[in-house]
């Protein structure tokens, strides 16, 4: 046998071209041959063993293709090796070969290595207070930090030259790479004041009107945020701008567990007036009013009897407003009402009178967050609201329609 292989060497040894062939040709098949064999029975092997354990029960461990990514340095280190094995080939050749093989070995490790990270990054977002402190930020950072050393190596694998060389010459291009990088470095930063200082976290309703954005943040990475809006569109804001613009975050609502009502009646001011006797005891009707009528009774009474002789006088006396009796109305029954959350400000003021009417504000807080039982809440309070208006003499304010003016056209008398 070993007769016939050295009668083969001394054959091809006559034919250079088939020589360098067939040996180019072996190379080859040997590389992939331990391809194969690193990621089909190799592979196979170490994922069935890890099987056996909580690791390999992970499906996001498949699906990082880390170990795949690494088999596949074999054949590159077997390609760099045999290479110089090869007879015949131009030693110019052999070393970019080489060079190229080396380069590749890198790249490959860089990849790997960025895989890692997303698989950390993958597991953590799993974890239940994961969007309290995401680290998306962070780890794309470091891949940043990979990759630009990565691509260091592979240049000075390609050239031929020490990767010190090319090191040296950073500190002349510093500045150019601080220009380059600034949105980089200022997104970094902000990264950091946003989950250090807690601004804003993946699931928060913010609000920047400025760039049109009203809604929930999905996501937060190193050089943007992503939110949701309302409307179902999405709006990338720069990292850096949620620590340069304001932001209004709706968190602190959201975890109150009520949501402000704000809103105002606009009444016609020449719809108050004081209550009559007769429409006193309409009023008794209210269950809501028992009281305050009662209170505000004898506390009129004890006013007006110190005032004696004068006190014959209407002007002179103090008297129940049908305004005042329906601002009592309406706290009682926001403190009756079983949508509103009774731990919360609950608030019934006058504000200054405008051209528009007499503004009359609720103020309160409904029981739930949601928007569209919110909602709901506060079309019911003011549906009752406008309609009970008339039981008190009150009226709202409005300015004329056409119907408004057609009416007042036909019974006007003709000329």
């Amino acid at each position: 046998m070993e007769a016939q292989y050295t009668a083969t060497l001394t054959w091809l040894e006559h034919y250079p071209q088939l020589y360098t062939l067939l040996s180019l040709g072996l190379l080859i098949l040997v590389a992939w041959l331990g391809n194969w064999i690193v990621k089909r029975i190799i592979l196979r092997g170490l994922f069935r063993a890890l099987r056996a354990t909580p690791l390999g029960s992970n499906e996001l461990l498949h699906d990082s293709h880390v170990v795949a990514r690494l088999a596949n340095i074999v054949p590159a280190l077997i390609i760099s090796t045999g290479i110089t094995l090869v007879p015949g080939l131009p030693e110019t050749l052999v070393t970019i070969v080489r060079n190229v093989c080396s380069a590749f070995i890198v790249l490959t490790i860089a990849l790997a290595i960025s895989a890692v990270l997303t698989l950390i990054n993958n597991v953590y977002s799993r974890r239940p207070d994961a969007h309290l402190k995401p680290i998306k930020g962070y780890v794309q950072v470091v891949k940043i930090v990979i990759y630009a050393l990565a691509t260091i190596l592979i240049i000075a694998s390609l050239i031929d030259r020490s990767p010190l060389i090319l090191l040296s010459g950073l500190g002349a291009m510093a500045a150019v790479l601080m220009l380059i990088f600034q949105d980089t470095l200022l997104s970094l930063v902000a990264s950091v004041q946003i989950s250090s200082s807690d601004i804003v976290r993946v699931g928060d309703w913010i609000e920047m009107p400025a760039l049109n954005a009203d809604g929930d943040v999905i996501d937060i990475a190193l050089h943007t945020v992503k939110v949701q809006n309302w409307d179902k569109t999405i709006t990338t804001i720069p990292t850096k701008r949620l620590i340069s613009d304001p932001v209004k975050n709706w968190r602190g609502m959201s975890e109150s567990g009520g949501r402000r009502i704000k809103r105002s009646l606009y009444l016609d001011q020449t719809s108050v007036h004081f209550l009559s006797n007769e429409e006193i005891a309409r009023l008794r009707r209210f269950m809501l009013l028992d009281d305050y009528l009662e209170q505000k009774d004898d506390e009129l009474r004890e006013w007006n009897t110190r005032l004696a002789e004068h006190g014959k006088e209407p002007v002179n006396t103090r008297r129940i407003t049908n305004l005042g009796s329906f601002r009592a109305y309406v706290q009682h029954y926001l403190r009756h009402h079983a949508g509103i959350h009774q731990g919360m400000t609950t608030l019934v003021r006058q504000q200054q009178p405008t051209a528009e009417g007499l503004p009359l504000e609720i103020w309160c807080f409904t029981n739930t967050v949601a928007w569209g039982p919110h909602e709901g809440i506060q079309s019911d309070i003011f549906d009752h609201l406008l309609a009970i208006l008339p039981e008190f003499g009150l009226r709202v304010f409005q300015s004329p329609s056409g119907q408004d003016m057609r009416e007042m056209g036909s019974a006007s008398p003709a000329n």
